[in-house]
């Protein structure tokens, strides 16, 4: 997470530079992608480059405290999807979700593939809860009987991730190719299509 900046109460003006650090990361990572300036990010929030350092040590820890409200909705969605329906309409709503928000800014689907490797990153920390609550609905398509029973939630994670990477590069982004690429994926995905490893 954000190491000692969570670990203790802050400040007034040190909680209203916090905040003025996300809402201006959240602009800069809208207009220029997760790889802009972390300079330009201190400059439009008002403070110096180590007061960013201090509240967020790295790039990583910056985009999970601006993901993390979107990450703990969709796996809170996960969870309520599950009593909800058929298990594949509920896999198939929540990663329509997941790939949409994998393209909030450009470069982030490249961020979140990443972190499927490294386990010490803030965003695979933050991810995890989600990435399980999604493999839940996996699972329950599978008893199901209606996704491929050697389909595993990290091999499902990538091809949404590839999916959103596809969509993002497309300009301007056609609304509906997102949805497209993501039914051909299921179509790829069901049972009838499921080939021995």
């Amino acid at each position: 997470m954000d190491g000692e900046a969570s670990a203790r109460p802050l400040r007034a003006d040190a909680r209203r530079n916090r905040a003025r650090l996300l809402a201006e990361a959240h602009a800069v990572f809208d207009q220029d992608g997760v790889t802009a300036s972390l300079e330009d990010v201190a400059a439009r929030a008002g403070v110096g480059i180590g007061t960013l350092y201090r509240h967020f040590p790295t790039r990583e820890a910056l985009l999970e405290a601006v993901l993390r409200e979107r990450f703990d909705a969709l796996t809170a969605e996960a969870r309520a999807l599950r009593d909800r329906g058929r298990p594949i309409d509920a896999l198939r709503g929540w990663t329509r979700r997941l790939a949409a928000a994998g393209t909030t800014y450009r470069g982030l689907t490249a961020a979140l593939s990443a972190t499927l490797r490294d386990e010490t990153s803030a965003l695979y920390a933050s991810c995890a809860a989600m990435r399980e609550a999604g493999g839940s609905l996996l699972a329950d398509a599978q008893r199901g009987g209606e996704i491929r029973a050697d389909l595993v939630p990290v091999e499902l994670f990538k091809l949404i991730l590839a999916v959103a990477w596809a969509h993002d590069q497309t300009a301007p982004a056609d609304p509906d190719d997102l949805d497209r690429l993501l039914d051909l994926l299921f179509d790829g995905l069901s049972r009838d299509q499921a080939s021995p490893r």
